[in-house]
């Protein structure tokens, strides 16, 4: 029997999709011992998951501390993993990874840093699948173990007790299970993230406009007031349609709402990734520093589509390095202006409310 240890500390969508990894290695290899190195606030999205033996949670103080940090490699090496696979190549895991002793040790070729592995996989710069670059990298790094591909689509388990809460919560908001269900996106990890609210209060009053649907938004509590905005500056008829205080108070029971929505509309980020997990159709909003190739995932023009400003107007991006665009980010969101989505949005939401 192998233990492996597969190191993947960053943001919700990360860390569901390197779950792939554990994934595929426990269904070709059952017998092998599956260790997941995720960060604390990621922990939500692998409750359940069957294809993991052991979680373990990467604390704020191992990444404020570069003490704190040595200690816990040296008590991870105390595991004596026979294989390490570091999908997150940064300093932390790198730092990890360099005081583990195990034997194969896979992760992405970075200048510096390859005398760490034995295996060191080159990513490539296009995607060759609808999958999107992050998943095809993701099990690129499956290929030393020479492991067959069972499972390239993500998975969050949703217990019958979760199902039967949110179940209750749409009774007691009087959502009606006739129609479709929208959950709206409204904000990004981050402000370089989120399109700007009046144009994403544009696009919800489209929809409540336009189609028979129930729409929620999903939002926190301390995110109220953004919410509140666009739901006070949307039309009567759209309000009508909105559930505003049916919302997931920490990520388990939105991923409960989320399980019987039909869609998800709005910005990249955690939110989308778990819809898509549930097996969600998915209408994205990139910010425009963001790489859409890398995160657009099952891409299919039906059930998932996306839009990016490079889409409609190239000619700003050409000879822009990201950090120029992250510099221009919010002059870019400006000129992502809603009538350039709207017929991509439209003819998403034809195929996904009418049938």
């Amino acid at each position: 029997m192998k233990k492996i240890l597969i190191i993947q500390q960053k943001m919700i969508g990360d860390v569901l999709l390197s779950s792939l990894i554990c994934e595929n290695i426990k269904i070709a290899k059952p017998e092998y011992q599956i260790h997941y190195l995720v960060n604390h606030n990621t922990l939500p999205v692998l409750e359940n998951n069957p294809y993991i033996d052991k979680i373990i949670v990467f604390e704020k103080k191992q990444d404020e501390s570069f003490i704190e940090l040595i200690k816990f490699s040296k008590q991870l090496n105390s595991e004596k993993y026979d294989i390490v696979i570091d999908a997150y190549s940064k300093l932390q895991s790198w730092t990890i990874v360099l005081f583990n002793n195990a034997k194969q040790k896979i992760s992405y070729k970075k200048t510096g840093r390859s005398f760490l592995y034995t295996n060191n996989i080159i990513k490539h710069n296009q995607p060759k699948s609808d999958l999107g670059l992050a998943i095809e990298h993701r099990l690129l790094l499956l290929q030393p173990l020479d492991i067959k591909i069972n499972k390239t689509f993500p998975t969050l388990y949703v217990t019958e007790s979760e199902k039967k809460m949110a179940s209750d919560l749409f009774s007691q908001h009087n959502i009606n299970n006739n129609k479709k269900t929208v959950m709206i996106s409204l904000l990004g990890s981050d402000e370089s993230k989120t399109y700007p609210l009046n144009y994403m209060t544009e696009l919800v009053d489209f929809i409540g406009k336009q189609y028979d649907v129930n729409i929620l938004f999903n939002y926190f509590p301390k995110q109220l007031q953004q919410a509140k905005h666009v739901f006070d500056n949307c039309s009567e008829i759209t309000k009508s349609k909105i559930a505003f205080n049916l919302f997931g108070n920490d990520l388990r029971s939105f991923i409960a709402i989320m399980d019987r929505c039909d869609m998800i509309v709005g910005n990249d980020g955690g939110a989308i990734n778990m819809a898509k997990a549930l097996n969600k159709a998915s209408f994205i909003i990139f910010s425009p520093w963001i790489e859409k190739k890398i995160w657009a995932t099952f891409e299919d023009g039906i059930k998932h589509v996306s839009v990016h400003l490079n889409d409609f107007k190239p000619e700003l991006f050409t000879n822009k390095t990201t950090k120029e665009l992250k510099k221009d980010n919010q002059e870019l969101y400006q000129i992502f202006a809603t009538d350039l989505i709207l017929k991509k949005l439209q003819l998403f939401l034809d195929g996904q409310v009418n049938n």
